[in-house]
């Protein structure tokens, strides 16, 4: 099957087709760390992590790079408040970031730049610039001159007419045109700053990602990602430096995922509605939170709510129940009935392979996560079905449990499997006593005993391999 991406540059699907066989070079906008992430950082870090997942599981060989913005007025003002420095402050949120991203299941990208560690390629990139006549300086700024490059506003489809009219920073008369963009912030009185040939200052926003770009994956990437905010300007005046500066296309994919609203509501700090994944975490798990995540399309706005936060709880808590009942039944029946298949269970087996196929066709269209879940579910409800025979087979059961497994590699949406270890000495005890409840027809203690553990945490299944637990 073929890949299709939707590229906002081209705003159409196209056959994925990377520049080197085999290998993906994928660039994502990471956080600017001068504060927690929220949970608007989190759909891209999630979703991303399932592309990278996916191009992994189809034998792609990924370079992922997600960059650190660890210096920027941001960060500035917030070292001011805190009486502290800019370094500490990195410090502090790059550390709290990898808890939340750990947190979330999301795996470690190849590289992990920050703009501190690439001063001297964002300044030889600047130079380059200047050289070319891209750039030009003014009082020790520097900035990028959109009159020389014709295709400025591609990405986002905008002329600069219109950004004559909409552009969104102060007037500069230091500026030839108001939406020339700076490369490069003369430092102030205090501001931490590098040397440069135009004099000590830091960079700007955009052409760091440009220089870590170009550092760690060369002058094209496969795909380049991020939230959708950053399409215009981020991402357009990325286009605008690097393309000027290498003579070849940023990247081959353009990826941009849409916003999250709280209870159908924008998030906003001026509404005070933003909500930390730290804090979700505190009432619910991982898991849920990458369901809800995947639940929508990656490219439809994505609304959050407790309600909705509940419902992907039980969804996460059905695709793993399923799971420990395949293993819970594979585990009795290994190695004690025969191997042999009959003509039911080998049809089975095929909408099992149809199942596969559904599920890899979703995830090339556009990596449609939401009907990816939905071929899930189906897996489950023939798994369901197939484990109320009165004999499975081993063949079967095995082939349920990896196709489960293969889609949470890419997914990441089962919870940890419960081990009969955790349980203590107490609880150990009282289903012992169910059982023997049970055998004596003492329904009344068993149910009482049922209760009272459910009241622990612990759920009991009586199946005809035995007692069974998971934890809710």
């Amino acid at each position: 099957m073929t890949l299709k991406i939707y590229n906002s540059m081209s705003r159409k699907q196209e056959t994925f087709v990377p520049l080197h066989p085999g290998k993906v070079n994928m660039y994502v906008c990471g956080p600017t760390v001068y504060d927690y992430i929220h949970i608007g950082n989190a759909r891209p870090l999630i979703f991303f992590d399932v592309v990278r997942r996916y191009l992994e599981s189809v034998g792609y060989d990924v370079n992922y790079i997600v960059n650190f913005t660890d210096v920027d007025d941001k960060m500035i003002r917030r070292a001011e408040q805190l009486g502290t420095t800019v370094p500490d402050i990195a410090e502090r949120f790059i550390a709290a970031y990898v808890e939340d991203r750990d947190a979330l299941a999301a795996r470690p990208a190849t590289v992990s730049p920050r703009v501190t560690e690439n001063i001297d390629e964002i300044v030889e990139l600047i130079a380059g610039l200047v050289e070319r006549g891209f750039a030009y300086e003014n009082g020790g700024d520097v900035y990028f001159r959109t009159s020389r490059f014709p295709e400025y506003g591609k990405l986002s489809h905008k002329n600069l007419q219109e950004l004559q009219y909409g552009i969104r920073v102060e007037v500069d008369e230091r500026k030839e045109n108001p939406q020339d963009f700076v490369l490069w912030k003369a430092a102030k009185p205090g501001e931490i700053h590098w040397p440069s040939p135009w004099g000590d200052g830091r960079p700007g926003w955009h052409i760091e990602c440009s220089a870590m770009a170009l550092r760690y994956a060369g002058p094209t990437l496969d795909i380049h990602g991020g939230g959708h905010d950053l399409q215009f300007p981020h991402h357009e005046c990325e286009i605008a430096q690097s393309e000027s500066y290498t003579g070849k296309p940023l990247a081959r994919y353009w990826m941009h995922n849409g916003f999250v609203n709280i209870d159908n509501e924008k998030m906003s700090k001026s509404i005070g509605n933003v909500v930390n994944p730290r804090e979700i975490l505190k009432r619910t798990h991982a898991q849920a939170v990458r369901y809800l995540m995947l639940s929508a399309h990656y490219r439809s706005p994505l609304n959050f709510s407790e309600e909705i936060l509940r419902q992907a709880e039980n969804s996460v808590d059905r695709l793993t129940h399923c799971r420990d009942n395949v293993r819970h039944r594979l585990a009795a029946v290994q190695g004690g009935n025969s191997p042999s298949i009959d003509a039911e269970e080998a049809e089975v087996l095929a909408k099992l392979d149809q199942l596969r196929q559904d599920f890899e066709s979703k995830m090339n269209d556009d990596f449609n996560t939401p009907d990816a879940i939905t071929v899930w579910f189906q897996t489950v409800s023939e798994a369901n079905a197939y484990l109320q025979r009165p004999v499975a087979r081993e063949p079967v059961l095995t082939a349920f449990l990896e196709r489960m497994e293969a889609m949470e590699r890419v997914l990441g949406l089962l919870r940890p499997e419960a081990q009969a270890e955790l349980l203590d000495e107490e609880v150990e005890a009282l289903i012992a006593e169910r059982k023997e409840a049970r055998s004596n027809r003492n329904w009344a203690r068993a149910d009482e005993i049922r209760d009272l553990l459910a009241e622990r945490g612990i759920l009991l299944e009586d199946t005809p391999q035995g007692i069974r637990w998971r934890r809710k």
